[in-house]
């Protein structure tokens, strides 16, 4: 059990008064030994008394001393999805950092989610891993309450939404890569470019089709709304909505496709539609994943340094553990850079 920590202290006249542990167990009608299954992060405490505990410690502030709190030698990192060669460059870059510290990685996927369940919270604050990357995901309120609460650090890479100005997070220049993309086939001669975007919840999906608009708007083009579809990031997406946009009697001479792996669904349904790229249709995409190299033709793209924000968030979340950086929650965006290739060129009126 650890030794009670002062949790609150409230001025009150010339008296001073401090909330310890014992006092949080009498407030909730529990023994000490209840709270402190809690703050290990025990299964045997039922739902509604860990959460009035739970409430009382958010309260009072109670945080575990860092010293008594005995660490697993692990890295919790978090994704909303594992599916692709996109988790593949972020793991790599989290192995990377966690090896050389002599920790390793503990892999979770949230199923979709934007945060993870209580149930993933409880299992990190009984594993006390130094600490969280949560990856295109974030955290609920009592998910962050319970994590600071066992002094347990996190980051937030590539967040889907705000974060907040106290969450440390590391993302990308998402609006200056779309728009380099953009300003790229503008500057091959295309007027009238598609886009293919990301869920409009996550905001690095928001940012890059911002950059494309502006883009578009810089160069006097008008930004035509029937031209700008939503994907989700796969695959299939892209081949689906390059489908709608290929098939239109006015289509777009090009396509800023939001991702890799959307550009690849767009190759394949130019294929299926008789298109050549870069002839008929010049694509962009924006990862530079290593398949955009491999492709037929090699894939102009953007790159985002995924394995670079991935050292840097581990980087950051040990330091945090460390009781270094503790002013550091800011939001670090690494910037991206346009890879030219062999999928774009001028439309073919230009020539």
């Amino acid at each position: 059990m650890t030794s009670p920590q002062p949790a609150d202290t409230r001025t009150n006249g010339r008296s001073t008064q401090t909330a310890t542990l014992a006092e949080i167990a009498r407030e909730a009608g529990v023994s000490a030994p209840t709270v402190s299954k809690v703050l290990n992060g025990r299964a045997d405490v039922a739902p509604g008394t860990r959460s009035r505990v739970e409430e009382l410690l958010r309260t009072h502030g109670y945080r575990r001393r860092r010293a008594e709190a005995s660490r697993s030698p692990l890295i919790d990192l978090v994704f909303h999805e594992l599916e692709s060669a996109w988790a593949m460059e972020v793991i790599r870059g989290v192995e990377n950092v966690a090896r050389d510290a002599g920790l390793s990685v503990v892999l979770s996927e949230s199923a979709g989610r934007l945060t993870p369940g209580r149930t993933w919270a409880d299992q990190v604050a009984a594993r006390r891993p130094h600490g969280v990357i949560l990856v295109l995901s974030g955290l609920d309120e009592s998910g962050r309450a319970l994590l600071t609460s066992r002094s347990i650090p996190f980051v937030v890479m590539d967040p889907a939404g705000d974060p907040g100005t106290d969450v440390p997070s590391i993302g990308a220049t998402n609006w200056q890569g779309g728009l380099a993309a953009t300003r790229h086939l503008i500057e091959l001669g295309h007027t009238r470019i598609g886009a293919i975007s990301g869920p409009s919840r996550m905001m690095c999906s928001r940012a890059r089709v911002d950059g494309y608009r502006a883009a578009l708007e810089t160069a006097g083009l008008p930004v035509d709304p029937e031209l700008i579809v939503t994907g989700d990031f796969h695959h299939d997406a892209g081949y689906r909505q390059g489908l709608a946009l290929l098939r239109r009697e006015d289509r777009p001479t090009a396509v800023f496709a939001g991702n890799d792996l959307q550009a690849l669904g767009l190759y394949e349904a130019a294929r299926e539609l008789g298109l050549r790229i870069p002839e008929d249709l010049s694509v962009v995409g924006f990862d530079d994943l290593p398949v955009a190299r491999w492709v037929g033709p090699p894939l102009t793209t953007v790159r985002q340094p995924l394995t670079e924000m991935a050292e840097a968030a581990a980087k950051l979340v040990l330091d945090l553990g460390k009781g270094e950086d503790s002013a550091a929650a800011t939001r670090v965006e690494l910037a991206t850079s346009l890879v030219v290739r062999s999928s774009t060129a001028a439309p073919a009126a230009a020539r």
